[in-house]
């Protein structure tokens, strides 16, 4: 590739886009890790802006912090939260990184104004106007696990522990879609792609659907069902193509799915469970890891991460850096794994943190990840060779390098 961009082959002079991201994808942010900061309490949820420039996490106890991240992670926003229920169970930064809103065990769903200068928001100074979610004012109904922005901020799509999934029009300040969509709680809900169509949920029934806006969906019935998962879903993240996104599952599994296989009904899996467990406090029972859905209906399952005691949070790669060459997930066992999408293989394990990492971001651009765990580190991991001196390890971080293999 050297030679070829020396004697100009391709005419242009540089590598191209890809040509980039082919050689930056074989380099894994698996050096540090560097400490960003410690919260007051454990992190549940993290993420990166669009553009990267700004990194949002959320602990706990009332408290969400906006990092500039090209400003040496200087905090930008310090929020303090109001009705909140047991903890922040997510947050969404618009499109715009005007708006931050954040959801709990309740109706009320937060949305908080970022842009203005001021650093500190409290809930009793700054304005954090409460959307209401239920559908006759009772707030006590039900709690929200999942809340995402639409790509032209102007909607908000959630899960509930009601079974339903929710739209919100901004604009119009009301839910303009209820859809009872599950048999059991909704824990993730996002959207397939920049239009807004498509919708893909997941529920603790242990079924992904997918429901199209531009048909009548409001009684419950989706235009499709993905079933592989033995236990409930976790967090669903969209490839943003429409057509393929991947899901963590509470049978310690994370799957790949392409909506094209999905079917119109399902099979009742129950059977196949004859054991009594419940993932918040107790291990997999191991004879259950080696059972398979009878209708596994996935592209491909990645094993060695543990999802308990909760909702764990996975991803694609970015498609910049990376051309979401690998998926990643945190861990109830303190860790972040990477694989790769299409082998299934671990490249990757990220040791440093003595408690679960429920949620990890990949910049969007630079080669630099971000773990969150309940023991209130943030700590990010980055490309050998940065030259600084990272955070003595807990313990060794294996990672398997492959430079060779990548090239075959």
């Amino acid at each position: 590739m050297l030679v070829g961009r020396e004697v100009n082959y391709s005419g242009r002079g540089r590598f191209s886009a890809a040509d980039s991201c082919h050689v930056l994808s074989r380099y894994l942010p698996v050096n540090g890790p560097w400490k960003v900061d410690g919260m007051n309490s454990r992190v549940y949820t993290s993420q990166f802006s669009n553009d990267g420039s700004f990194f949002v996490a959320a602990s706990q106890e009332s408290n969400i912090k906006v990092y500039n991240v090209d400003k040496n992670w200087k905090i930008q926003k310090d929020i303090e939260t109001k009705a909140l229920r047991w903890t922040i169970t997510d947050t969404s930064l618009s499109p715009d990184q005007r708006f931050l809103v954040y959801a709990s065990i309740c109706a009320i769903v937060n949305i908080v104004d970022v842009g203005s200068s001021a650093r500190e928001s409290l809930a009793n100074v700054t304005i954090h106007k409460g959307l209401d979610f239920s559908a006759d004012g009772d707030e006590d109904e039900f709690g929200i696990f999942s809340v995402k922005f639409s790509t032209d901020g102007q909607e908000l799509v959630a899960a509930g522990s009601d079974n339903f999934i929710y739209v919100y029009d901004l604009q119009a300040n009301k839910c303009s879609l209820r859809i009872p969509a599950h048999k059991s709680d909704v824990n993730t809900v996002c959207f397939a792609d920049e239009t807004g169509h498509l919708i893909f949920s997941g529920s603790d029934d242990s079924l992904c659907k997918v429901w199209d806006r531009r048909c009548f969906i409001s009684k419950g019935r989706a235009n499709g069902v993905l079933m592989g998962h033995l236990e409930g879903i976790t967090f669903i993240d969209s490839r943003r193509d429409g057509r393929y996104f991947i899901s963590n599952g509470k049978d310690q599994t994370t799957k790949l799915w392409d909506i094209r296989k999905m079917s119109s009904n399902t099979t009742d899996n129950s059977r196949l469970r004859d054991y009594d467990w419940d993932y918040r406090w107790m291990e997999y029972p191991s004879y259950a890891r080696r059972l398979k859905h009878p209708h596994d209906q996935s592209l491909a399952t990645y094993k060695g991460h543990s999802v308990l005691r909760t909702l764990i949070r996975c991803y694609f790669s970015p498609e910049y850096s990376t051309a979401q060459k690998y998926i990643y997930t945190g861990s109830s066992d303190n860790s972040v794994y990477i694989y790769d999408l299409v082998s299934g293989a671990q490249v990757a394990k990220l040791d440093f943190h003595n408690a679960p990492v429920r949620d990890c971001c990949w910049h969007p651009i630079y080669p630099m990840l971000i773990s969150s765990s309940w023991d209130c580190n943030i700590v990010r991991w980055e490309i050998p060779g940065i030259g600084e001196a990272p955070l003595p390890k807990r313990r060794t971080v294996r990672a398997r390098r492959f430079f060779g293999r990548a090239l075959r």
